[in-house]
């Protein structure tokens, strides 16, 4: 048709060069709805329809006229905005237990110091302990000893007044 319109005379040449145009841009706008159709299945349809506003809802019938187009794009968006909401919201949450958690260890990070302080004092009390007891001990054996001999010296100093009083 392009061909044969570009061999007639110029006054007729224009008007259907310029119609040709027009059945080509129409064919293109149609092309491209049909490629629509077929990706409505598609998942990211949505988005490109959010991405192209100049074709929101055209393959969803004649009977949507621009309102009801941009209403359901406002719809869609609104949607798209309380699942942010809610995504933020959980988001918040989740951060807030993690703080939580956070302090929780540090609480108990505190504690096992303490503890760990303590024990060490009890370790040095239990080795004073030991120690002292281990000089007490030998404190006992050489006071048992000392005891002995005085004992003994006791004794023999009983037995040598004995033995001098009745050996007189």
């Amino acid at each position: 048709m392009d061909l044969e319109a570009r061999t007639l005379p110029p006054a007729q040449k224009a008007t259907l060069l310029a119609k040709l145009r027009e059945y080509k841009s129409d064919l293109n706008v149609l092309k491209r709805e049909a490629k629509k159709i077929l990706a409505s299945n598609d998942p990211f349809s949505a988005r490109d329809e959010l991405l192209n506003p100049g074709l929101v809802g055209r393959h969803l019938g004649p009977g949507l006229d621009q309102r009801d187009r941009l209403m359901m794009a406002t719809d869609r968006m609104n949607q798209t905005g309380e699942r942010i909401k809610e995504s933020r919201r959980q988001l918040n949450e989740t951060e807030e237990v993690g703080v939580n958690i956070l302090q929780d260890l540090q609480l108990q990070h505190q504690t096992l110091l303490h503890t760990q302080h303590t024990i060490h004092g009890v370790a040095d009390g239990i080795a004073k302990s030991r120690r002292l007891l281990s000089s007490l001990s030998q404190r006992f054996e050489r006071h048992k000893y000392i005891m002995g001999g005085i004992i003994a010296v006791c004794l023999l100093a009983i037995l040598f007044i004995m033995h001098v009083k009745s050996g007189h």
